[in-house]
Parts: C-alpha cells; sequence; structure tokens
C-alpha cells in the first residue's frame, strides 16, 4: 500500500517519531498508555491500547529496524489476537513529496492463520486509512 504524500520525508518520519502521535494516525489503536525514551531506536517499545471499550487490548510496539527519515520498521502487538510486523518506508520523489509505503503482515498468533480475501481486505482498507491519517498530519506540519 503506498501514497504519495505533500511533505518531505523529514516531516513525515518526525511524526513517525513521535510516539504520543502513534494513535493519531494507527487506525485501530485509541491510546498511547506510554513511550520509551529512545523511541523510535531500535528495541524501544510504546504501549498502547487498541479497540473500543470495554473490549481494549492492552499491548506495545516494538522497534525492529529504524533507518531516520527512511524508515521504520515495527512489531506491533494486538495480544490474544497476535502481532504483525509493519514496515513504513519514505521514498523522496519530485517536488518536495514523499512515496509513503506501508506492508503489514501478521507474524504470531492466531490472525497468522486467519488469511483470506476479507481479512485482506480490511486490512489493505485499515492502511489505506493509516496513511490518510499520517499524511494529514504531516501536510498540516507545514
Amino acid at each position: 500500500m503506498a501514497r504519495t504524500v505533500q511533505a518531505p520525508p523529514d516531516r513525515i518520519f518526525a511524526v513517525l517519531a513521535d510516539g504520543w502521535s502513534y494513535s493519531d494516525w494507527v487506525v485501530g489503536t485509541v491510546h498511547i498508555r506510554d513511550v520509551e525514551e529512545a523511541w523510535p531506536a531500535p528495541g524501544t517499545r510504546l504501549h498502547h491500547k487498541a479497540g473500543p471499550w470495554p473490549l481494549s487490548l492492552h499491548d506495545s510496539s516494538t522497534v525492529l529496524a529504524c533507518t531516520p527519515g527512511k524508515e521504520l520498521k515495527l512489531n506491533a502487538g494486538l495480544w490474544p489476537l497476535g502481532a504483525a510486523e509493519v514496515d513504513i518506508r519514505l521514498d523522496p520523489v519530485d517536488g518536495g513529496a514523499t512515496r509513503v509505503v506501508i506492508e503489514e503482515d501478521f507474524t504470531e498468533g492466531p490472525l497468522r492463520w486467519v488469511r483470506n480475501k476479507l481479512n485482506d481486505l480490511l486490512l489493505h482498507r485499515r492502511n489505506m486509512e493509516t496513511l490518510r491519517r499520517l499524511a494529514d498530519i504531516a501536510e498540516r506540519q507545514a
């Protein structure tokens, strides 16, 4: 899933690097409970709540790899449902814009085994909305 955002990579990465803004652009995350001080250094975590109350799940996302201004790779937890690896890449394009690519794949838990067209469609729609929200934030910060 990709979207061209009318902002340079460093501005978009600044949004990614602000762990407290995670729930503003990640669809399904409703509250950030804590962000480790060194976020988004590899190995650091942010603790979040996902889903509607009273069914919300408390878990964390861990940075697997980070290249400032270029890429952020996360292990996004949503136990007991599982976890996903999320790779967000930032590629500059002409005119100061950025092509943002997000790839997500379930790697652990029950969601890993439930792969069908409906889930693919839901994940596709979720990532489209996530990219829209990320673009809105980055473009407003001009």
